[in-house]
């Protein structure tokens, strides 16, 4: 498909959402991606990475290599994600210690439309269908719930991290840097990068590598040969994260990193008339009701054909 200036433009701004998205711990950018249209096209794209890449590129030059890449998409998206995430990245942190239940409320707002939209994707509901959306938030709402692993410095165990957590990434509705904190490799990771590590570094993104481009070949398979269950399935895993999004939380446990600074671990969900503090309802529920008509937005620019 040709694609002009415009297309790649809105393109990026997607990747823009995806990007703030990433910045929130709990929030996946895979769910904006699938919200907004792209998410198949990233699958495929990521997972036509290989060895004959190189092979079109020494034998038909940088242009047939760019195009078989799907390069323009893959700079354009990159482009608004890294742009965002570390533009975002300081303002989420400030708001998720200083204003949670509000910040919380919008991506509360934002996942709850989303179940809708991803939802309507599927064409045909049985019982395999229902019995997979069940399975799919038994499991994210599982995995939300599991409390920190201790913290492991094997690098072994940190190329696994890395596998597993990049998968997490681009499924929607389960949370990458959350995976981290429950496998106990976040600590080490974030020292990793703070103490400029090039190790662990290394061993880390090559395990993400390898699990990205091993798991982007199963998505594409699944979307392929059984379309209507992988939408369950991924509708059930964006639901059963509504309770790590929850705005009211009491703190059960706290995570230091390495410069000192305490942030919550493990939480339960609670009501907000039993929340220590204030509950900030009103704002809560419009920026609930913000959250979800964003996705609105979003879903109607992913109807684009970009």
């Amino acid at each position: 498909m040709q694609r002009r200036l415009i297309d790649y433009l809105i393109i990026t701004f997607k990747g823009l959402a995806m990007g703030a998205a990433d910045a929130v711990p709990g929030v996946s950018g895979g769910t904006i991606a699938f919200i907004s249209g792209i998410y198949e096209e990233l699958i495929s794209t990521i997972s036509n990475v290989n060895l004959s890449l190189l092979k079109t590129l020494f034998d038909k030059g940088v242009k047939a290599f760019w195009s078989e890449v799907n390069g323009n998409f893959i700079l354009a998206l990159l482009s608004g994600i890294v742009i965002s995430y570390v533009s975002f990245m300081k303002l989420a942190k400030y708001l998720l210690e200083n204003q949670p239940v509000l910040i919380w409320s919008f991506f509360f707002g934002l996942i709850v439309a989303s179940i809708y939209f991803v939802g309507k994707q599927v064409t045909k509901w049985d019982a395999s269908i229902i019995l997979s959306l069940i399975i799919g938030a038994v499991v994210a709402f599982y995995i939300s719930s599991l409390p920190a692993m201790e913290n492991n410095n094997s690098d072994w165990f940190l190329f696994f991290a890395g596998a597993i957590a990049i998968c997490a990434m681009i499924l929607p509705g389960i949370s990458g840097s959350f995976i981290l904190i429950i496998l106990g490799a976040y600590k080490t990771l974030s020292d990793a990068i703070h103490d400029v590590d090039i190790k662990k570094l290394i061993i880390f993104f090559s395990g993400a590598i390898i699990g990205l481009l091993s798991f982007s070949h199963a998505l594409k398979w699944l979307f392929k040969n059984y379309h209507n269950i992988t939408l369950a399935l991924l509708t059930g895993f964006i639901f059963g994260s509504l309770n790590k999004v929850w705005p009211w939380k009491n703190t059960l446990s706290w995570h230091t990193n390495s410069e000192g600074i305490k942030s919550p671990l493990i939480q339960e969900s609670i009501s907000p008339f039993a929340f220590n503090g204030d509950n900030q309802i009103v704002f809560a529920i419009i920026l609930m009701i913000l959250g979800f008509l964003t996705i609105f937005i979003l879903e109607k620019i992913g109807a684009k054909k970009a």
